[in-house]
């Protein structure tokens, strides 16, 4: 077999090289339109996707609101003692109203009425001055909060209370509607009544004199 001469070597070379190129060519045409990335379709936004983005989203209040561990408002009820929320916040400290008109609790034994224990002497609503409990009434129940066993007779009404999943007794100043805390019943106290109020300190201020019964209806502050 006679070898080819070198024209013809180039030309062969030249063709082949030629043909390679453009299989080589089409091939990443080819690859490059099969494999272009597609979108699955889960992906794509659905059709009520535009309608959820434009909602505005949640102010911090109602944010906060979801995380509160109560409600902030007071039921609407008529007292002898009525307020607005501003004249209350004007008589009141920021956390005597977050007691009393928002129904929040002091943490376990901070109270300055926890542990104090007079002979004599009168416990009275720090919002409107009426006589809720006498120094008698008072007992050590080592719950963190002052416990009383029993009231001045109508100084105190009891509401349900369904705040925090469960239903408890809320007890509330019937003078002017404050916050006081929460009567349980049964708890295996030495007490006369079986019952102790569970009160806020910030609630309640302290008064050396002894409340007659008769005297139990205070000045109010309107």
């Amino acid at each position: 077999m006679r070898p080819p001469s070198w024209p013809n070597t180039v030309v062969s070379r030249t063709t082949s090289s030629s043909s390679s190129s453009s299989s080589n060519a089409a091939l990443l045409r080819r690859t490059r339109r099969t494999s272009a990335p597609r979108t699955p379709p889960f992906y794509r936004p659905p059709a009520y996707a535009a309608a959820l983005l434009a909602k505005p989203m949640p102010t911090p209040s109602f944010l906060g609101s979801l995380f509160s561990s109560k409600k902030s408002t007071t039921p609407k009820m008529t007292f002898p003692v009525q307020k607005s929320n501003d004249e209350w916040q004007a008589v009141l400290s920021k956390e005597q109203f977050r007691i009393l008109r928002q129904k929040g609790t002091e943490p376990p034994g901070t109270g300055k009425y926890d542990t104090h224990a007079p002979e004599t002497g009168t416990y009275t609503c720090a919002g409107c001055s009426a006589p809720l409990y006498t120094a008698s009434h008072k007992f050590a129940s080592g719950c963190g909060w002052p416990a009383y066993f029993d009231s001045i007779p109508g100084a105190v009404e009891r509401r349900a209370d369904r705040s925090m999943g469960a239903t408890r007794t809320e007890i509330i100043c019937s003078n002017c509607g404050g916050h006081l805390g929460h009567v349980f019943k049964g708890e295996g106290y030495e007490t006369p009544t079986d019952e102790r109020h569970c009160v806020n300190s910030v609630s309640l201020n302290f008064s050396e004199k002894e409340v007659e019964m008769e005297e139990r209806e205070p000045e109010s502050k309107v």
